[in-house]
């Protein structure tokens, strides 16, 4: 499980139009294109599918090209080597012109730690613990995973934390390129072993 309570601005990508669910809810959607940092300087563009409740909203007002500020929940869907990024707005505000690109919030994890877990120092001699983590999703007959990297400052490493133990975490998301592929980041703040549920075994 792996959800984000974000802060997302970009610019949108297609004219907003208002669709209907399966509950025959109608929703207002709309792509929004967001260039995000990459580790040799440039940037890389993400899009983020964007969706809210169409009580009040005006498909009008959201067209191609405008820039928009967009509060609410976030979740990753991996599907082979793509990653999608599906955002439930709560809020839409639009963006001055000059508002930089960018994807920051909250994120809150369960799921199964890596075999790589690095103790290291800082320059001022504090403890840090970067390890990185997955969340499973049954997808037909098989699962996607998806990896995020935490990064634990500030204190030693709990003895509990082992390769293949269930954790849960929350803290600040960054999300990254390199080659092509985003990377998810967490600079947890919270950090504690999962008991599963033995009815979900692939949490």
């Amino acid at each position: 499980m792996i959800k984000c309570n974000v802060t997302v601005c970009g610019a949108i990508g297609r004219d907003a139009s208002i669709r209907t669910n399966k509950e025959e809810k109608s929703f207002l959607a709309f792509p929004l294109r967001v260039q995000i940092p990459v580790t040799d300087g440039q940037a890389t563009p993400i899009v983020v599918d964007v969706s809210k409740e169409a009580a009040g909203e005006d498909a009008a007002g959201y067209r191609n090209g405008s820039r928009v500020e967009v509060l609410g929940t976030m979740y990753f869907k991996r599907r082979g080597d793509k990653l999608y990024f599906n955002l439930f707005a709560d809020e839409i505000r639009t963006a001055a012109a000059d508002a930089a690109d960018k994807v920051e919030g909250k994120l809150s994890f369960r799921g199964k730690v890596g075999q790589n877990i690095e103790e290291k120092r800082d320059r001022k001699e504090q403890p840090y613990t970067m390890f990185s983590a997955f969340s499973a999703e049954k997808v037909e007959d098989g699962f996607e995973y998806q990896w995020v990297r935490f990064f634990c400052f500030g204190k030693e490493r709990e003895a509990w934390l082992q390769p293949g133990v269930r954790v849960e975490a929350r803290g600040e998301m960054t999300l990254s390129a390199h080659n092509g592929k985003v990377n998810v980041s967490c600079r947890a703040e919270e950090l504690a072993q999962h008991v599963a549920d033995s009815s979900n075994s692939n949490e």
